[in-house]
């Protein structure tokens, strides 16, 4: 093989060499929302997002290309390099065997070299620093080496995969969007101490991930501080309830239970001697136990603005989301705005 052959395959090696690890960090480094934006308009954004949805096998394949790129710079490379350089150490007045062994590693050393920092470090460091420019750069030529070795690479992949089992792990195929609660924490704290994030809006995304701790009975408000009148209280005594506590909506009580709301709004055009029972909603009821998420999720579900708390057959108090919603919003700074904000938290605080 003449020089000038060695170098154009040692140059096409590298370059293969460069692509294969590019792809391979660019799609771990990728945000895949962002490709999702740019899908909705390059086929190559959308050949990226194929490829982040089968992590594994790009990751073989990747792995693949880049043994057999090195597989080939030992087989034609070094030893060119090393043939070219005994010859040299020799006139350089070393003995043939001396000269043979020099000659050896120092081809080992420079075929590494160019391995590692124009193959791998590099391209590496580029697809770090643009990860969706580069995904959707090398998708699609990376879509068509797939396509020509996929059985084998779904044979390496059975492969790995099975060793994972047997190790106890779950095989994924494609990396998680999201970061876990402890995560978002640090990230949070970070910010905030390095200024990135304002005090108030750390506060209330702190409060915001303690709803993953936090029950129904962490906000209960107990029943002493219900707005309730007598089951068989009448229009009049509804709204009586609601000038003087300012809550719009009013529970019916018997027996000690509550066992209806009423909103004061259908009781405007009716008699007010009436019975309130006649436009009663059934009270919406939530255990006490239950994860504050998933009450609050509820609630919105079912349109609910107020809800009575129970703990087993009692019950022992009430929650609104008007009592969840403040704690997750950041206090304003200046006068005018924390005016205004006072107002809507009263206001929200008297639709109850």
């Amino acid at each position: 093989m003449s020089g000038l052959t060695v170098v154009l395959v040692t140059v096409v090696l590298i370059v293969a060499s460069a692509f294969f690890v590019a792809i391979e960090f660019s799609l771990m480094a990728a945000k895949r929302h962002r490709l999702e934006g740019l899908a909705t308009t390059s086929r190559a954004a959308r050949a990226a997002l194929r490829n982040s949805s089968e992590l594994t096998l790009l990751l073989a394949g990747s792995q693949l290309g880049i043994t057999l790129c090195t597989l080939a710079l030992g087989a034609v490379t070094k030893p060119a390099v090393h043939h070219a350089l005994t010859p040299l150490l020799e006139v350089a007045g070393m003995p043939r065997s001396v000269a043979d062994v020099a000659a050896f590693v120092l081809a080992l050393l420079i075929v590494t070299f160019l391995h590692l920092v124009v193959g791998e470090m590099a391209p590496k460091s580029w697809a770090i620093a643009h990860p969706e420019r580069s995904a959707v750069l090398l998708s699609l030529p990376m879509r068509g080496f797939m396509f020509l070795v996929r059985p084998v690479l779904r044979a390496l992949n059975h492969s790995a995969n099975a060793l994972v089992r047997r190790l106890g792990a779950t095989p994924v195929d494609e990396l998680a969007s999201g970061q876990d609660p402890a995560g978002l924490r640090q990230l949070v704290e970070h910010s905030a101490n390095v200024g990135a994030l304002d005090a108030a809006f750390r506060s209330s995304i702190e409060r915001a991930l303690d709803l993953r701790e936090l029950t129904v009975a962490d906000l209960v408000r107990p029943t002493a501080s219900m707005t309730s009148v007598p089951a068989g209280a009448t229009m009049a005594a509804v709204q009586d309830a609601t000038r003087r506590t300012g809550h719009l909506r009013v529970l019916l009580r018997e027996r000690g239970r509550m066992v209806g709301v009423v909103h004061v709004r259908d009781t405007l055009e009716a008699d007010p001697r009436a019975k309130a029972d006649t436009v009663a909603q059934p009270v919406f009821e939530l255990e006490a136990g239950m994860p504050l998420y998933e009450a609050m999720a509820l609630m919105r579900e079912q349109r609910k603005q107020l809800a009575v708390v129970r703990q087993g057959a009692r019950q022992i108090g009430v929650v609104t989301l008007s009592d969840i919603l403040p704690g997750l919003l950041p206090p304003a700074t200046e006068n005018g705005a924390a005016k205004g904000s006072e107002g809507r938290t009263g206001s929200t605080a008297g639709t109850v």
